[in-house]
């Protein structure tokens, strides 16, 4: 007989997680202002709601550790990070910063002006807030198809090329600092992009002169749905993919706390060099010198291990192939998700799951409350929470889906773990009924309000 799967590693040490009362976490939730952000990691017993800095590290990251460069200036640490990434991208040049977010400020800095237009395919929500604080607007060009949950279109996170086409004919080319990529799309449902759409994006863009970057943080998931679903790339290993990504765009962004499979880091890739002098003041002036920017040499030589380990297939596999499992469990229960399942996360659809709680009360922020409620389970909303408000009119924003994203961390939980979420979700969807109400805001900031709104039950 054919053999099961089996993942390609063992359990080396093990973390002990407590399991709470239901009345616990009522009274949890409502000292953290129903906002699950506010919970303490102790008390939640399966946490979702990020697969950001939360997997765990292999052993060879953790020798890495030890021998990591601690040197100010010139790390041998930095040094062999360089090396990884360039020859993973094709980017010689390299800024390394404490996170993604930084990656952004930083290349932002230099790039994004008052009045300019980035174009791209759903701009996740940090992404966004520093288009937004500069007085810049990000305009979303993905194709229509991401947001029909049920449409099995094996790469929503494409961009639609005449939309995008439509922003570059509209717009004067000097307010269109760049097109922004994100593999994979978050914002959608942890979608893939083609190699065929990448490379379309970047041959109109050159048409009109516009450069094209990459928010990196799940390339490496990317590349293998490129290998499992794009014709004529299933010989090719998944550096080999990854190598003609890049070569289809001008720098990349990196929250290295994904696909880079530490706890902490990020960086700049680039190959020109006047935008990488720029970028190297703004370095030192959030971050730090050039050969750390606010890691620390041990984190970059776990990072440099880590970037090998999450390109290659085999890892992938056992990863996506977790999440798949959680998607299908999902499926096979009745819950509205969004397909085909995406590489780091099941996006459940709040609108189709509690059809009685109206928009202007939060439906996947009430829906994520409900499962923690059910099960100690955290996950996160990805809908008009985080969408925030239009920064001209400070009105709500309506995305076209109300998701709750169920983030996998990397190497952490079981496919047990998985079996528990589906089963917990599906006590949840069996009495969705009798959830009508919803929650309204009491305290919100300026910008990306999600992460510390206040609410209380409406």
């Amino acid at each position: 007989m054919n053999l099961p799967y089996a993942e390609p590693f063992r359990i080396k040490m093990v973390e002990e997680i407590y399991q709470s009362t239901r009345e616990e976490r009522e009274q949890w939730l409502k000292e953290a202002n129903y906002n699950l952000f506010n919970l303490r990691s102790s008390h939640v017993y399966i946490d979702l709601l990020t697969d950001s800095g939360t997997g765990a590290m292999s052993d060879r990251q953790w020798s890495a550790l030890m021998t990591g460069d601690e040197s100010y200036a010139g790390s041998r640490s930095f040094e062999q990070l360089q090396q990884t990434v360039e020859s993973i991208t094709g980017f010689k040049y390299l800024l390394p910063t404490h996170q993604g977010r930084a990656a952004e400020n930083v290349l932002f800095s230099v790039l994004v002006k008052e009045g300019d237009v980035v174009p791209g395919n759903s701009h996740f929500d940090t992404t966004k807030g520093h288009i937004e604080i500069r007085k810049a607007h990000a305009i979303d060009c993905t194709i229509d198809e991401a947001f029909d949950i049920n449409d099995l279109h094996p790469f929503k996170g494409n961009i639609n090329l005449e939309k995008l086409e439509e922003v570059y004919k509209s717009h004067p080319k000097e307010n269109i600092p760049f097109c922004l990529i994100t593999i994979t799309c978050n914002s959608s449902g942890g979608q893939p992009v083609s190699l065929e759409n990448m490379k379309a994006v970047k041959a109109l863009s050159d048409q009109y002169g516009i450069p094209v970057f990459f928010d990196s943080a799940r390339f490496a998931e990317n590349a293998y749905f490129i290998k499992k679903r794009e014709a004529g790339q299933e010989n090719r290993s998944i550096k080999e993919i990854c190598k003609e990504i890049f070569s289809y765009g001008d720098g990349m962004t990196m929250s290295s706390k994904k696909d880079g499979l530490v706890n902490i880091g990020g960086f700049i890739a680039l190959n020109n060099e006047e935008v990488f002098r720029k970028a190297s003041n703004f370095t030192i002036i959030y971050e730090g010198f050039i050969t750390y920017g606010g890691m620390a040499g041990r984190d970059m030589a776990a990072l440099a291990v880590g970037l090998d380990e999450a390109t290659e297939f085999a890892y992938l596999e056992s990863r996506i192939s977790q999440v798949e499992y959680l998607g299908n469990k999902l499926i096979e229960y009745g819950i509205p998700v969004q397909k085909p399942i995406g590489g780091h996360a099941v996006f459940i659809d709040s609108l189709n799951f509690l059809p009685k709680v109206s928009r202007e009360e939060y439906p996947a922020q009430t829906l994520g409350l409900e499962i923690y409620k059910e099960a100690g389970i955290r996950t996160v909303e990805i809908g008009t929470l985080l969408a925030d408000r239009d920064p001209a009119t400070r009105e709500n924003r309506y995305p076209k889906l109300e998701l709750v994203r169920l983030a996998i961390p990397r190497r952490t939980y079981t496919n047990n773990h998985m079996d528990y979420i589906a089963a917990a979700i599906k006590n949840v969807y069996e009495r969705r009924e009798e959830i009508a109400k919803g929650y309204k805001i009491t305290w919100e900031p300026e910008i990306l309000r999600h992460f510390t709104v206040q609410l209380e039950k409406a």
